[in-house]
């Protein structure tokens, strides 16, 4: 039900679906900027298409699913699933067409005249022509099996993604066959793009694609026949993995088991060349149970994801963002991480701050031997994890080492699958969350011993426990021995691995229980404030944001004369700038050189400035289908770097935002001053990382130690206080009845 106040539908929310398409327009545009390195536009626009095949594997899969079941499970915006298919091919193919336009008109031309070529087979002189075809036979032909349609040899399973080509073919084989039509799927062992020797081509870098070696070969595996054509395609399948949890004894035995269907998913999207004849495009729509609306040609090449081998191949560092090396923590290499947690909490900004620091955290815990136990959370880890490496370090050490993996943490299954099953032959205690929510929290809780009492240590996190990422997307760590949160901590834990009902916390929200109600409940005492006419405000900074409720929380808040900023990354279905609706609140997107992800949401609060970190995106699926925590930042010093560096920087960039308009649109924000201009994410790597050059120290904070701050937290003895009280402090709400 709409909220009275508020126009209903389509007038009030941006579909969602198509609000995705618009961000991956927005990375694509980063390919065009020609202030940005001329391989990392290259790597923008691979970016862009990989985006666009995960929004078809899981997103379109969906709604397709819905459809083929008759289910109309229409989102806030109003529209049915047929409308939303129809938006969706409609801005898709517009964005597939921009992304081969930048291709062939903006990257190839600049890269060739940088000396990086893609040679098509027209380009090949006699000497590259002679080693590729010398490569094929050595390296390619010998593991190709291809496949003569019959009755014997029925349409092969084409594997989600997989370069495969189909062949036109005439005359008949010593067997009397004379299909006409063969298939052959270019093995996932083999290289997409090949690198040609140096010598032999007018350019020092070039490459060739391992489609058209095929193709230009693809007559000798056909011997005696006359080679008609042959045409690339790829076809993309529903990936989203599903497990009916409730109805299975072992959740990890059960994964293992669907893992390998995935890539055999039914088909929902068909990319053809567009020389491939009409025919063939019929007789592939059929075999796929594909109609004609989920046909995509392409002005070039399939799959461009596979030009980031470019990217990392070439080595042209002034094509590149210069390096940078994440700032070191001031403390000395040994420092004990927990008598400084005794002296005040730590906050780290990644990347521009080491994730370092957090994996000495969990190891020093492992070699303790006053450290009793460690749980923590796992969503995506990586390869070859240094924190796993620590957890197992103390199970083997004896200690009660407890980890839920999210083993449902889509395309990283298989990897937490592995990552559990160590865990477990450790004797670690390795648990899968709560049946029916993923854990999408990062916490780590460390028990130690000290005297005569136990202390509790944490760490809270708006990101994955991944080394890689940590040096790619933005996000806050804080470190804390906090009575309070620990408590609260702790409290999470206790449901995530036993039973009960959920305990009211002090100073957290949680999700599912109290984060929505919690947020919306902060947002409408701005909106009282604002009725009373004090200063009234809202800024809040994530991922994607389309939960109806806190839009339409939002929506009140805007009418009754809260300012709102909201800085989303990706998807928002909140329509900003509406007279009478939300004239108050505005929209920016940051598309830069690392992935914004960090999550923080601040409420004036009358004047105590309310800041909380968190891994929740403002999405029904994080509110209301996940396990999430929301953490209060309590140090007044750690609070004021979250808001200069995560908010007020980012609302003052002019050089990588975007700011949205009512109808859903984005326009780039122009540059305020030609000689002065903000790009937040370089001005944090200037005065923060190591390879900075730390010009901006003063716009943190005078004291030098705040670059990796160990800010000194009052002590202050527990007092009793009222409900009303206990809200105002943290997060006590009266919705922490529920569950």
């Amino acid at each position: 039900m709409h909220d009275e106040r508020t126009p209903p539908d389509s007038e009030t929310f941006l579909n969602r679906e198509v609000a995705q398409i618009e961000f991956n327009d927005r990375v694509l545009e980063q390919a065009r900027d020609p202030r940005v390195p001329l391989l990392e536009r290259l790597r923008f626009l691979t970016i862009s298409t990989a985006n666009l095949d995960e929004f078809f594997e899981i997103r379109v899969a969906g709604l397709k699913q819905q459809r083929a079941l008759e289910v109309d499970n229409r989102g806030a915006d109003g529209l049915s699933v047929d409308q939303q298919l129809a938006r969706i091919r409609d801005r898709a193919h517009r964005l597939v067409d921009a992304q081969y336009r930048v291709l062939k008109q903006d990257l190839l031309p600049a890269l060739r005249q940088e000396g990086i070529a893609l040679l098509h087979p027209p380009e090949w002189n006699a000497a590259c022509a002679a080693w590729i075809r010398e490569y094929f036979e050595r390296e390619v032909l010998p593991v190709l099996t291809p496949v003569g349609l019959d009755p014997a040899h029925p349409f092969p399973r084409v594997l989600n993604k997989s370069l495969n080509l189909i062949a036109r073919l005439a005359g008949d084989d010593d067997f009397g066959r004379s299909s006409g039509i063969a298939v052959v799927q270019v093995p996932r062992s083999l290289p997409r793009l090949v690198r040609l020797p140096s010598d032999l081509c007018e350019v020092p870098h070039a490459f060739v694609l391992m489609s058209w070696i095929v193709q230009q070969h693809m007559a000798q595996l056909f011997p005696g026949l006359e080679m008609l054509g042959a045409h690339p395609f790829r076809v993309t399948r529903n990936s989203d993995l599903w497990v009916e949890q409730e109805d299975v004894d072992d959740l990890l035995h059960a994964i293992k088991g669907e893992l390998p269907r995935r890539h055999f998913g039914d088909a929902v999207r068909l990319e053809l060349t567009s020389d491939c004849p009409e025919n063939l495009a019929q007789f592939l729509l059929a075999q796929f149970g594909l109609e004609e609306e989920d046909l995509y040609r392409t002005d070039g090449p399939l799959n461009l994801a596979r030009l980031q081998t470019i990217h990392s191949e070439v080595p042209r560092p002034d094509l590149r963002y210069a390096p940078f090396t994440p700032a070191r923590p001031p403390w000395d290499a040994e420092a004990d991480l927990f008598a400084l947690l005794r002296q005040g909490d730590i906050l780290l900004h990644h990347p521009f701050q080491g994730f370092g620091p957090v994996v000495e955290f969990l190891r020093q815990a492992a070699r303790d031997p006053d450290v009793l136990a460690i749980k923590m959370t796992l969503y995506r880890t990586g390869p070859r994890s240094p924190l796993v490496d620590a957890l197992l370090e103390a199970a083997r050490a004896g200690k009660e080492v407890t980890v839920v993996v999210e083993l449902m943490a889509r395309f990283d299954e298989a990897a937490n699958v592995d990552v559990a099953s160590r865990l477990q032959e450790a004797g670690a205690i390795a648990l899968y969350g709560v049946v029916g929510y993923k854990t999408h929290a990062k916490l780590v809780l460390i028990v130690r011993r000290e005297g005569k009492k136990l202390r509790r240590y944490v760490h809270v996190g708006t990101g994955n426990y991944h080394i890689g990422t940590a040096r790619a997307y933005t996000d806050l760590s804080l470190l804390t021995c906090d009575d309070s949160i620990a408590a609260d901590v702790h409290a999470l834990f206790q449901q995530l691995t036993g039973l009960g009902r959920a305990q009211a916390l002090e100073r957290c929200l949680q999700a599912p229980f109290t984060l929505q109600t919690g947020l919306i409940e902060r947002i409408e005492r701005e909106a009282a404030e604002a009725r009373a006419g004090r200063p009234a405000r809202v800024i809040a900074k994530m991922n994607a944001l389309c939960e109806p409720g806190i839009i339409r929380a939002l929506y009140r808040a805007s009418q009754a004369g809260v300012e709102i900023d909201l800085i989303v990354r990706g998807l928002c279905s909140l329509r900003p700038g509406v007279p009478g609706l939300s004239e108050r609140i505005r929209v920016r997107s940051i598309v830069g050189r690392f992935l914004e992800h960090s999550r923080v949401f601040y409420f004036h609060s009358a004047g105590a400035e309310q800041v909380f970190l968190s891994s929740a995106d403002w999405m029904q699926r994080n509110f209301f289908r996940r396990l999430e925590a929301c953490v209060p930042v309590l140090d007044p010093r750690l609070k004021r770097r979250v808001i200069d560096e995560c908010l007020t920087r980012y609302l003052q960039d002019d050089q990588q935002a975007w700011v949205m308009g009512p109808d859903g649109s984005y326009t780039r924000v122009k540059t305020a001053d030609p000689n002065r201009p903000h790009n937040a994410q370089e001005l944090l790597l200037r005065s923060l990382s190591d390879s900075g050059e730390r010009e901006a120290q003063v716009d943190v904070a005078q004291d030098p130690r705040l670059l990796l701050q160990v800010g000194k937290r009052k002590r202050m003895g527990k007092q009793p206080v009222g409900r009303q009280k206990k809200r105002e402090r943290g997060g006590g709400d009266a919705a922490t009845k529920r569950g």
